[in-house]
Order: structure tokens, then C-alpha cells, then sequence
């Protein structure tokens, strides 16, 4: 049985649900720090060929701060503004009709936290893409933030009864297999490969977000074809 423990993102990319395909359970890694010009409360589309941020706005956001803690600053003028750019963006896309009303979903959740709009974004994508990975939430499970980085997340995997842990390629930098290894739990990393697909008739750009992916791609091809595109080392 394998876990993955992430920040939660905002609609984040492909690399991003190759992690939830791969792993039985999946923990939204929320009472970490918050981090500043990262990806939890923003993303990239496809804007006129070229990639385009757009940005949840939040309120004190701040790297002293855990995820949880911050709230977003949403108003409706905003959310408006947001989502026209979306609809002028690909409303042409073969499959804008299914997208766009789970992108107005997500906007338009009732929760005040940044965390909770993210993590909605990556359920109800997950769902869309039926995806059957358990997700858990690490501020309501583990009660374990006294903890050093690794030995938490060991802690985590340890009280999960998961036998190997699947992280970002960004973690080799982080975390040894040995350490993980001592505990019984094999430490594994994934590393993505970004598969091309049709963007209109526009060069073809990498890592957007997964909204630019379902916009272009039937689910059951995002499943079979990209999702699948990865390798554990």
C-alpha cells in the first residue's frame, strides 16, 4: 500500500494527479507553512498561445502562517473576472462544455480558506477523472506537527499502515531512502513526463494546469495516456 503527502494546489498540473493515480491514499499536507508565490493559490492557463497566471487572492498571506490558516480574498467581481478569462480562453476547446462548470464549482465554494478552495479543485477533478485514491486531510488526522519534517512524515505513513511513500522528484533534495528505509517504509520517488496533446493549433505548452488538460483531452484519455506517463525511482 503507498501514500502520497502533498501541499494542497490550486487546480495544480498533470505531475501533480500522476501522484494521486499512483498512490492508494492520498493526504492533503495542510498545516505545513503557508508558501508565498507557490502554487497553492494559483496556476497557469492558456491565454492567446502563451501561459497566463491567475491568482485566488488571500488575506495576510504570509510563510509564518500555515495553509490552513490563510484565507482567501475572493469577491464576486474577482471570481467573475476569473472565470471570463477561462471561458474567453477555451471556449472552442472540445471539452469546455464538461470543464468549465467544475471550474465555476470550485470558484464558487462556500469556505473562506484557500486550503479548502484547493482542495476542492484537486477532488473535484479527481472525481471528473474518476480516480479512486482515499484522500485524508493531515490537520484533522495525525496530530503529529511537533515532529521534524521527515520523521512526521514517517509518522504519518506509520499510523496509515503504509509500507512505501511516493513524493515529488523535488524531494530528492529532502529526504533519503535510508532514513525512510529504517522505519520500513520505502521512499520512492515520481518522476513525470509530460506528454503532448493538441492546444488548438498552438505550439504546444507544458505544464499548465490540469484545467488546460481536461479542457483538450477526454477523461478517459487523460487516465490511459497521461496520467500514466511517469516513472518511480
Amino acid at each position: 500500500m503507498s501514500i502520497g503527502i502533498v501541499q494542497p494546489y490550486l487546480f495544480p498540473y498533470i505531475g501533480y494527479f500522476q501522484l494521486i493515480y499512483e498512490v492508494d491514499t492520498f493526504v492533503f499536507y495542510d498545516d505545513v507553512n503557508f508558501i508565498t508565490q507557490g502554487w497553492i493559490n494559483r496556476n497557469k492557463v492558456l491565454v492567446n498561445g502563451n501561459e497566463n497566471y491567475f491568482t485566488i487572492p488571500c488575506k495576510d498571506a504570509s510563510q509564518n502562517k500555515l495553509i490552513n490558516e490563510v484565507k482567501h480574498a475572493m469577491t464576486d467581481k474577482k471570481r467573475g473576472k476569473l472565470l471570463r478569462k477561462i471561458k474567453f480562453s477555451y471556449s472552442n476547446a472540445p471539452f469546455f462544455d464538461d470543464v468549465f462548470p467544475i471550474v465555476e464549482n470550485v470558484l464558487h465554494t462556500d469556505s473562506s480558506y484557500i486550503a479548502n478552495l484547493a482542495m476542492k479543485s484537486i477532488r473535484e477533478t479527481s472525481s471528473y477523472l474518476n480516480l479512486n485514491t482515499v484522500f485524508k486531510i493531515s490537520s484533522e488526522e495525525y496530530n503529529n506537527t511537533d515532529l521534524g519534517k521527515a520523521k512526521r512524515l514517517i509518522d504519518i505513513c506509520r499510523q496509515e499502515k503504509m509500507t512505501t511513500y511516493i513524493n515529488p522528484t523535488g524531494g530528492k533534495e529532502l529526504y533519503n531512502k535510508e532514513e525512510f528505509q529504517k522505519d520500513g517504509i520505502t521512499l520512492k520517488f515520481i518522476a513525470p513526463s509530460l506528454k503532448e496533446y493538441e492546444q488548438f493549433n498552438n505550439d504546444f505548452i507544458a505544464g499548465l494546469s490540469i484545467i488546460d488538460v481536461m479542457m483538450f483531452n477526454s477523461p478517459e484519455k487523460i487516465r490511459t495516456n497521461l496520467l500514466t506517463a511517469y516513472n518511480l525511482v
